[in-house]
This record gives C-alpha cells, structure tokens and sequence, in this order.
C-alpha cells in the first residue's frame, strides 16, 4: 500500500532481458532499511527487491507488468518516480494507492497556468466514466487531484494542475506532448465499478 507521496526519484542503471525483464535501479534510499522482498512502487508500479546495494536495488518484472504499463518507461537510463511502501502510522499524505496499474493515459497538453502547470490526458473508454472531478487519481505513482473530466470520441479527458513542488521533485515537471504515464484510478472507484458490473449482470 502507498499514498502516492514520490519520495525519490530513481535511475535505471541496467535493462536486462531474462526469464522477466530484470532492472537495476539507482536511488537515494538508505538500501541498509530496505529488506530483501520489500515493495516499492517504481511511476505507480508496485514492485519487489530482489537485489539491493549501497544505493541501488534490483526488481523483476513480468511479461504481465511490462504490457500493462507505460511504453518505454523500463528503458536504461530512464528516470523513476520512487515511493516505499506505507508503515502503520504513517502520515497518509496523498490517498490510498496500491501500486496496481489500470490503463496508460497520454498527454494532450501542458500549459502554464501561475505558478503551476495544468497538464491534460485522454484515456480510452475503459477509465473514463471511473475518473471524476476533485476526485483522486495516480500519474506515474504520484498522487493527484482531478480538476475537470470530458466526454471525447473513443473515451475522456482528464485535466491535473502540478504546483511548482510536484513539477519538481517528480518526474511529471518532464512531461510533454504524448507522452504516455501509468494510471492507477481510485480504488473506490475500481470496486463500486466491480459491484455495480456485478449488480447488472445478476439482474
């Protein structure tokens, strides 16, 4: 479980093709903390230490993990928003998120707007009546708040501000026209779906 509060912002040192794609990742965490088998959400993946040095460990990602997330994120030398999972007690800064991808969103637009930068993203039909205004949502594993939804043809638009801290300190402040990101949608939304998918089915 996380809260989408990034904490790091990773490196890929080394991409290698095994059984499963096998990483390499740099980072600022102290690794002695971090136990083997620990998870750790790599841009709103949530994925398990297999290896760990002074300041890089190393994770396995199934043929699964790699199509249902962004193209290209996993490729030597890209960059990682990081975030260790939470401890009981821990201040719940963002909402809850479970480091489960539901579908790749692309960007349309990032525009300035004070301080701030309002970026937009289209998704396909499978996500967009699960996305709501002022409610949450996970770009690339950081915590966000929807400010406007629109129907389009083939699925909606979704429109977040990024504050200059956020533009900074994750790797959204490098986002540009169609890019593609990791969205994790609220799991209450994931499971009033669920419930009302089944309710129809049984009616």
């Amino acid at each position: 479980m996380f809260t989408g509060i990034i904490t790091d912002i990773g490196t890929i040192r080394a991409h290698e093709q095994r059984g499963d794609l096998h990483l390499v990742i740099g980072c600022g965490y102290a690794m002695d903390g971090v136990a083997i088998g620990a998870s750790i959400a790599c841009s709103g993946a949530c994925l398990t230490v297999v290896e760990k040095g002074a300041d890089w460990f190393a994770v396995d990602l199934s043929a699964e993990t790699v199509a249902c997330t962004a193209p290209g994120l996993w490729d030597e030398g890209g960059r990682l928003n990081l975030e260790r999972a939470l401890k009981v007690g821990d201040e719940l800064g963002g909402h809850i998120v479970t480091g489960h991808v539901d579908g790749i969103g692309t960007v349309t637009s990032v525009s300035p707007d004070g301080d701030s930068h309002k970026v937009v993203f289209a998704v396909d039909l499978s996500l967009a009546p699960l996305i709501a205004p002022k409610g949450s949502i996970t770009v690339d594993g950081v915590s966000l708040t929807v400010n406007a939804v629109r129907d389009v043809d083939g699925g909606a638009q979704f429109s977040v501000n990024l504050i200059p801290h956020t533009w900074d300190v994750t790797t959204l402040g490098r986002l540009t026209e169609g890019a593609k990101v990791n969205l994790e949608i609220d799991v209450l939304a994931r499971y009033l779906d669920r419930m009302q998918g089944a309710r129809a089915r049984a009616m």
